[in-house]
C-alpha cells in the first residue's frame, strides 16, 4: 500500500520543506491543496510547476494529486443556479487539471463541501443536474491529462449533497467515465452510521483514492478508529492507490502528525 500526506496541515512550509519532511518520515506521496500555493492556480508558472513536479522526483517522491479544490479564488460553485458561476467554476476545474497533469498528479478530490451545497429554492435533482454539467465539461481535459475525478462523499454536517458513498456511486455510474472514480474518506464513512468495510467493499471496481483520518478528524492512530478492518478491506477489493493522510485538526504539530500518522498506518497495514 502506498501512504501519503496532504500539505495543508504544514502551515508556513513551502512546498519542497514539505516534500522533504514527508519523504524523511517514509511517505511515498503528497497531496496538495492548490489554495496553499497560490490564489489563482493561473498565477504558477510552467518554471514554477516543473520546479514542483522535478523536486519531488529528485527525493522518489510522488505527487499524487490534488484536494481542497474550490477554497480558491473565491466565488466557485459546482451547481449553482447562475450560469455564469457554473462557467467560470467548470473553467477554473479545467485549469486545474491541466495544472494536475502538469507537475505529475493522477488524482484530482472533488470535495470542497462549501462550494456544492444544494442552494435554497434549488431541487436535488437540478443540483445533481447542474454539478454533472461540470463534471462532463471536464472529462474530456482529464482524459488528456491522465487525471481522475474524483467525488467525495462528505458528511451531512458539512453539506447537504452528496452525502453517502451510496450517493457517490451512483453520480460514477452516472458519469460512466474511467477519468471519474469515488474517494472515500474515513472520517465521512464514520458518519453515515454503516459498517466501514461494508462500505469499502460496495465501491470494488471504482475506487481511485482513499482520505486517511479518525473519527475525531485527527490523523490515523490519533482516536479509536480501527484501520485494520480497512486494511483488510481494501485488499479484498486489490485497492491499488494512495492512502493519504488527511487531517482537519492540525495540532500538536505536523512533524507529529506526520510521524505518528504513518508509523500506525503501517503497523495497521502490515
Amino acid at each position: 500500500m502506498k501512504f501519503s500526506i496532504c500539505n495543508e496541515m504544514f502551515e508556513g512550509w513551502n512546498i519542497r520543506e514539505v516534500f522533504k519532511y514527508a519523504k524523511s518520515v517514509g511517505y511515498d506521496g503528497v497531496e496538495i491543496a492548490p489554495f496553499t500555493l497560490c490564489n489563482h492556480v493561473k498565477e504558477l508558472s510552467s518554471r514554477q510547476r516543473e520546479s514542483i513536479k522535478g523536486y519531488a522526483k529528485s527525493l522518489g517522491l510522488e505527487v499524487v494529486g490534488l484536494h481542497w479544490l474550490l477554497v480558491k479564488p473565491e466565488g466557485l460553485y459546482i451547481n449553482h443556479p447562475d450560469d455564469s458561476i457554473r462557467r467560470k467554476t467548470s473553467a477554473y476545474l479545467q485549469e486545474l487539471v491541466r495544472f494536475c497533469s502538469e507537475i505529475g498528479g493522477k488524482v484530482m478530490v472533488i470535495g470542497s463541501p462549501k462550494q456544492r451545497a444544494v442552494m435554497p429554492g434549488l431541487s436535488y435533482e437540478k443540483a445533481w443536474a447542474l454539478a454533472k454539467e461540470v463534471f462532463s465539461e471536464c472529462l474530456p481535459v482529464a482524459a488528456d491529462g491522465g487525471v481522475t475525478l474524483c467525488i467525495e462523499p462528505l458528511s451531512a454536517a458539512e453539506t447537504n449533497f452528496i452525502t453517502t458513498a451510496a450517493e457517490a456511486l451512483r453520480m460514477v455510474e452516472e458519469m460512466d467515465s474511467p477519468n471519474f472514480k469515488l474517494i472515500l474518506d474515513v472520517k465521512a464513512m464514520s458518519s453515515e452510521g454503516r459498517d466501514i468495510p461494508g462500505i469499502i467493499r460496495s465501491a470494488r471496481g471504482k475506487l481511485a483514492h482513499v482520505h486517511a483520518n479518525d473519527a475525531n478528524r485527527r490523523g490515523p492512530g490519533f482516536g479509536s478508529t480501527d484501520f485494520v478492518p480497512i486494511a483488510r478491506a481494501l485488499r479484498e477489493i486489490a485497492y491499488e492507490g494512495y492512502v493519504s493522510v488527511e487531517v482537519f485538526d492540525f495540532s500538536p504539530d505536523p512533524q507529529t502528525i506526520a510521524s505518528k500518522s504513518i508509523a500506525y498506518l503501517r503497523k495497521a497495514f502490515a
